[in-house]
């Protein structure tokens, strides 16, 4: 079985909903959720006029290949009324690939791990919730030292449901 994070975002709607319904596909379409993060309400990244997002991640555990992961996953985002019109457009879910396993894997349509997460806080917070010595395999540093070294300046608070 392939440790896999998945990062779940969402600024459209109502977007705690939406990433319920994301977890309740991806357990039934994926693999039962082990951890979840808890949720964390951010700053858009790359449009600041685009609404603030909820962001969270989840850990499970697949022998799903990651292709086949992705695919599941670009099915649950269209279930879930996920439009791509623009790059950082606003969404009612998103859903990346953050880490599969320890693999390095550099496809068309598929970079795991995913390439910008050690630049993003909202990645970062959630991830480290729950995987904070989680080593990332292209820097060979942990989630927390990574958090650690953060120049994202983007407003990212935890919220309590």
């Amino acid at each position: 079985m392939i440790d896999v994070y998945l990062l779940l975002g969402s600024n459209l709607g109502d977007r705690k909903l939406f990433m319920d319904e994301a977890i309740r596909y991806i357990e039934a379409d994926i693999a039962p959720v082990i951890k979840i993060s808890p949720v964390y309400e951010t700053q858009s990244w790359g449009k600041s006029d685009a609404p603030d997002y909820l962001n969270q991640v989840i850990f499970l555990k697949t022998d799903i290949p990651a292709q086949d992961v992705l695919k599941k996953i670009l099915n649950i985002e269209l279930i879930l009324g996920r439009k791509r019109e623009e790059k950082w457009g606003s969404r009612t879910i998103d859903i990346d690939i953050l880490f599969y396993g320890s693999d390095i894997i550099s496809e068309d349509g598929l970079q795991v791990p995913h390439p910008e997460l050690h630049k993003r806080r909202f990645t970062l917070e959630p991830l480290s919730d729950i995987a904070p010595d989680l080593i990332h395999p292209n820097y060979n540093k942990t989630i927390l030292q990574l958090k650690n070294e953060l120049r994202d300046t983007l407003i990212v608070k935890k919220l309590y449901f």
